[in-house]
């Protein structure tokens, strides 16, 4: 698969929260329409709580790693200890790149010292997803 970090950064640049960036570059290879990606993802920018929780680039991921990961049986789902384990590596994966998973952290609101931007954690977020949930993807 080629690369679509920067096709990411690119939606974020054009209005997309940092949740909708991430989640709606990949929607089309799981299946899910750019238009219900969109809007699913919505309330995930921001970080959470306005600033106060997780990234929503993280947020993003995350969600792709439930839609490529789970088996969406209703009646007796068997896929949730899977998906929480690529869950668990994707966020150890974005904290070592940005220094935490909390939005408020890595824009620094509370030192006046961000570690990173959004469209950069959107890129990191984005890399992650690849690496991990795309990455033997032709």
């Amino acid at each position: 698969m080629k690369s679509r970090v920067e096709e990411a950064a690119g939606r974020h640049a054009k209005g997309y929260n940092c949740s909708q960036a991430v989640v709606c570059t990949y929607s089309d290879l799981l299946g899910v329409e750019e238009k219900t990606a969109f809007r699913m993802s919505e309330g995930f920018g921001a970080g959470m709580g306005a600033m106060e929780s997780t990234c929503g680039a993280l947020s993003g991921a995350l969600m792709l790693a439930g839609l490529k990961s789970s088996d969406g049986d209703l009646e007796a789902p068997k896929t949730k200890g899977k998906t929480y384990q690529l869950s668990k590596e994707i966020t150890k994966r974005f904290v070592e790149t940005c220094g935490s998973a909390v939005c408020k952290e890595i824009k620094g609101i509370e030192t006046g010292k961000p570690r990173y931007g959004c469209r950069d954690c959107v890129r990191a977020a984005s890399a992650v997803a690849e690496e991990l949930l795309f990455g033997e993807e032709g």
